[in-house]
């Protein structure tokens, strides 16, 4: 761990060994009487039996003076001896004093501070150590031991002119968080000092807890990696244990998979991760130091935002951040080094996608056809082998991934963006052959997205990203919401509509936080992303006059730059193209013009409305597509018009239904409804 060096993996499986073998039933008195005693704590405690010897109030047949009288005989009664065989202990520690030495040693800890800390952990381990200590400060303290009582019996371990008792309130102990004073408003000497409790299990070979950190991560929680990302893993264990306050910072759309990194990466260095989910770091370094731990702080912070990773005092190792969202992130006052975990390659994908689902040949078909994250991948296992057991079928197969992928689970897209899950067939879609022709080729280009530069030039490889940008325009009606969800049924992806209300916010910088975990969750999930009316986000920067002009224009900019860095697949609709900034256009990858539909396909849009049952005959059906100028959105309404009117009156669409659709359409519509079609043939 660079300059400052953990606890041995060894030296702690010892401790947890030899602290595992106390039965949790037996008593703290009894363990007192029968465990082995640290050096350490031996000195310290012989010092204070030291003070109790003289004292003529303790019974010489009493249970404490019997325990002060036992350490007495350890330890040399010449002080010049006993001074010695402290600072023997501490440059040689014997096993059961090692923990303590090694935290003692890398804060820079005194021989007063040093005994100090074993005494105070003593009292929360050995009954009787703190019983001795409540007689000999009685009536004022208890049996945690006092500042006054801790100078008294250490004032031989420091030089002439100096005082134990400044020793220890200008010392590291207390800086670190090793030392804990209370007592705010008694005398200074009157103060008493303990160790935080897991500082002093740790003493002791136990992990404990911290408040607001997680040790380690779940099993089921854990994301599987490929081998990229391990030896990357590798690589970055290496460069942020190289040298002191090392620090980096690890950005994913799912915030497991960027807390599975960070685990790999403590596990190279021969350390564990402890993800903190707070910034109470007092005491926090020794911790880190006893138990091995490399601190990964969760963060959470929106475009423009700034975090600033604490400073951890005693700990001058590495420390990891992860995050799911955008923002900046600083430690001393520089920018944390960032890495964004990338989308696995297509051959470590279905490397992925057999250890998710199974052996099998649907493995490579998914590598291709889905550019997942690693986490994905993991999630939709899970959920395919859950639907094909469902189906009785032993193991889950293309089809099963597909169907759980477009239904958006675990996407977390949902409080921002509203799923459309039913499925678009061909012969939905009525467009004329040149539009059909432009949607096809809009699907090749979604699905060669990724692939797609790597022969051509290095003017196009040097700035590529695999995202696909497309902009459907024309008039209301005209299908471009239906050809978005084709597009993502062609592709077996999920399509979700943004939703305008939950993304947008009143207030400063929400709404480019909003949009950031939007894309960030949308890029990672592999789903379409729909803009419906997208002029009213993407639209022309206006001329600032305002504090609200700035800010809109604000999130304009985000929005350009943030729709040209992204990965995934996004479709926007709009009535006109007019109404696009200009630095819009060169942004998108195709524009796609819907016209209004010609006689020919409103034929084909009435027919695929009104389906096989009704009594229309062919010379009506072709008066409606000559003479009813609607597109197919308002066709639709017609048609579920008609079918109220003609199933209320218990027969199957007939013309004069479809009259009644037709005149409330066109009221609606506020235009004036025609007159050669009212009658009949």
């Amino acid at each position: 761990m660079g300059p400052v060096e953990s606890l041995g993996v060894e030296e702690q499986r010892a401790n947890e060994d030899s602290s595992s073998q106390r039965a949790p039933h037996e008593s703290a008195e009894r363990r007192a009487d029968s465990a082995p005693q640290p050096r350490l704590r031996i000195l310290a405690l012989s010092a204070v039996a030291s003070l109790a010897q003289g004292n003529p109030a303790l019974n010489r047949e009493s249970r404490e003076w019997l325990y002060v009288a036992e350490f007495l005989k350890q330890v040399p009664s010449d002080k010049t001896q006993w001074v010695q065989a402290v600072w023997a202990a501490m440059e040689k520690p014997e096993r059961e004093d090692r923990a303590l030495a090694h935290v003692a040693a890398a804060l820079s800890c005194t021989a007063v501070e040093t005994l100090s800390i074993a005494l105070a952990a003593a009292v929360d381990e050995d009954l009787m150590a703190g019983r001795v200590l409540a007689f000999l400060q009685a009536p004022i303290g208890g049996p945690r031991p006092m500042l006054g009582l801790l100078a008294a019996a250490f004032t031989d371990l420091v030089g002439p002119g100096r005082c134990a008792l400044d020793v220890l309130l200008a010392g590291a102990a207390m800086r670190g968080g090793l030392l804990v004073l209370g007592g705010d408003d008694s005398p200074v000497p009157e103060r008493a000092v303990s160790v935080p409790q897991a500082i002093g299990l740790a003493l002791r070979g136990y992990d404990g807890m911290w408040p607001g950190a997680s040790i380690g991560l779940p099993a089921e929680s854990e994301v599987a990696m490929p081998p990229s990302l391990l030896e990357s893993s590798r690589r970055h264990a290496e460069s942020v244990t190289g040298a002191a306050h090392q620090s980096l910072l690890i950005r994913s759309g799912f915030l497991a998979e960027a807390k599975s990194a960070a685990s790999a990466i403590t596990q190279a260095a021969q350390c564990r991760p402890v993800f903190m989910e707070t910034d109470k770091v007092s005491g926090l370094g020794p911790w880190l130091l006893l138990r091995g731990l490399i601190p990964v702080f969760v963060i959470e912070a929106g475009p423009g935002e700034r975090k600033v990773l604490p400073d951890i005092p005693g700990y001058a190792g590495p420390v990891l951040a992860v995050t799911a969202s955008d923002g900046a992130v600083e430690r001393a006052g520089r920018a944390v080094p960032c890495w964004t975990l990338p989308i696995p390659t297509a051959q470590e994908r279905e490397g992925l996608w057999h250890r998710a689902i199974g052996e099998g040949d649907s493995a490579e078909a998914l590598a291709q056809s889905h550019r997942h994250s690693s986490a994905r991948i993991q999630m939709l296992g899970e959920l395919a082998r859950r639907q094909a057991a469902l189906q009785g079928r032993p193991s889950p197969v293309a089809a099963d991934v597909v169907a759980v992928s477009v239904t958006g689970a675990g996407t977390g897209l949902d409080m921002l963006a509203q799923a459309m899950r039913d499925p678009i067939p061909d012969d939905a879609l009525v467009v004329p052959e040149s539009l059909a022709r432009e949607l096809k080729v809009l699907v090749a280009r979604c699905r060669l997205r990724e692939g797609l530069a790597s022969p051509l030039g290095v003017a196009v490889t040097a700035r590529y990203r695999p995202g696909v940008r497309a902009l459907f325009v024309g008039p209301s009606g005209t299908g471009k919401t239906l050809a978005a969800g084709w597009l993502a049924t062609k592709l077996g992806l999920p399509l979700y509509r943004v939703d305008l209300a939950s993304v947008t916010s009143k207030y400063i910088g929400e709404t480019e936080k909003n949009l950031a975990q939007l894309f960030a969750q949308a890029e990672r999930s592999d789903v379409v992303l729909l803009f419906d009316e997208a002029d009213s986000l993407f639209g022309k920067r206006t001329e600032i006059k305002d504090s609200n002009d700035r800010f809109a224009n604000s999130q304009t900019n985000y929005l350009l730059q943030r729709i040209e860095s992204y990965d995934g697949i996004v479709l926007l609709t709009s009535n006109s193209r007019s109404r696009f900034d200009g630095a819009f256009s060169r942004r998108l990858d195709m524009i796609v013009e819907f016209p209004a539909p010609g006689p020919e396909e409103r034929r084909g849009l009435w027919a695929a409305h009104l389906g096989a049952d009704h009594r229309l005959a062919q010379q009506e059906l072709n008066r409606l597509a000559a003479t009813v100028d609607l597109a197919g959105g308002h066709i639709r309404n017609v048609v579920l018009t008609a079918a109220v009117v003609a199933q209320h009156a218990g027969r199957s669409i007939g013309f004069a239904d479809l009259v009644v659709g037709l005149v409330a359409e066109y009221r609606k519509l506020g235009r004036q409804v025609p007159t050669e079609w009212m009658t009949p043939l």
